[in-house]
């Protein structure tokens, strides 16, 4: 019997992977969360507004309009493999605006400080997971182009 040193992932596990629907599903609900918010605040324009100003953030229906068109666009663009680059470049600078207005621990005590000090590390696992997207897009891309 094999002893496992931990640097190659079970023969199972490596099958799981390689069935073509767990791709898209990961990069579907890697998103899912802009997808989502971008649909909402396009069909609650008038709320998305709100958010933008009650955060601080002027003018507040610019910011609405750029949220909505980089939730759902550059979502697409990570679901599709178009483009992913800048799809999730445009998730990964909103989030950071986000995570700067709405999870300013630094300003909190408390409890409120652990929420929002938590949030905003958890966001920064987003942008880091946008970025492994777009790092592995390229790479099977470079790969097939290479196989042309």
């Amino acid at each position: 019997m094999a002893v496992s040193t931990g640097r190659r992932d079970p023969a199972w596990v490596r099958a799981l992977l390689a069935q073509p629907w767990v791709a898209p599903l990961v990069r579907l609900a890697l998103v899912s969360a802009w997808l989502i918010g971008g649909i909402d605040k396009a069909l609650h324009f008038d709320q998305a507004i709100a958010e933008q100003a009650h955060f601080g953030l002027h003018p507040p229906a610019l910011w609405a309009a750029f949220a909505v068109a980089v939730e759902i666009g550059g979502s697409l663009c990570v679901v599709f493999r178009r483009f992913t680059w800048i799809g999730a470049g445009g998730l990964g600078v909103l989030t950071v605006v986000a995570m700067l207005v709405a999870n300013d621990f630094w300003n909190h005590t408390g409890a409120a400080r652990f929420m929002a000090l938590n949030s905003f590390f958890e966001h920064l696992g987003l942008i880091a997971a946008l970025v492994l997207a777009t790092m592995l897009g390229d790479a099977n891309g470079a790969a097939s182009d290479s196989l042309a």
